[in-house]
């Protein structure tokens, strides 16, 4: 039994660098499609909350700005900036995602479920770093922090669940490309 456990956290033997590069390529686009579906969340719940749709590009504009402008690199912030910022990271995220399920066996997204709550699970995760960044560099109040993690949280949820149910789609096997396997996984049943 020990053994089974070791085999699953070592890196699979047979990978092929083509492998590892459709997991890339399938995570980027998935983080791609994830960053956008999120992108279009906030703007509509943001408004519906009482702020302006662009809110959250300006906060992450400003919180990079910030960041450079500590390192002597002055740049505008804003929703330019925030933008950008938001579809560098989210389809690096999402191909960081892709090759990291394809290197090792116990990632290995057999189910959609596994798939989805992987993702979600990575993304808030990696994200947290970042966002820890923000209430310091912008100096953000108590009750603005926590608006500001609460919205996250969601946010990258969505990007999560996005992500996870792009890359078990495209990284599914030829021989399950039909809709009962599509109705199995919702199910939860392993086919």
């Amino acid at each position: 039994m020990e053994t089974g456990r070791k085999d699953n956290l070592q890196t699979r033997g047979d990978i092929s660098s083509i492998s590892l590069l459709r997991g890339l390529g399938c995570g980027l686009a998935g983080g791609l499609a994830g960053t956008m579906v999120m992108d279009i969340a906030l703007m509509a719940a943001l408004p519906a909350a009482g702020y302006p749709a662009l809110t959250c590009f300006t906060i992450v504009g400003d919180t990079v700005a910030k960041f450079f402008s500590m390192r002597g690199i002055e740049m505008a912030g804003g929703v330019p900036l925030g933008v950008i910022s938001h579809y560098l990271i989210g389809p690096a995220a999402g191909a960081g995602f892709g090759t990291l399920v394809m290197k090792f066996d116990m990632l290995k997204l057999d189910t959609l479920r596994k798939s989805i709550i992987l993702a979600i699970l990575y993304v808030q995760i990696l994200s947290q770093p970042i966002l820890a960044t923000t209430p310091i560099l912008l100096k953000m109040t108590v009750t603005g922090t926590l608006k500001w993690y609460g919205g996250s949280f969601v946010m990258h949820s969505v990007l999560g669940a996005v992500l996870g149910i792009f890359m078990s789609y495209a990284m599914r096997p030829k021989d399950r490309l039909n809709r009962g396997w599509v109705r199995a996984q919702l199910a939860g049943e392993n086919n």
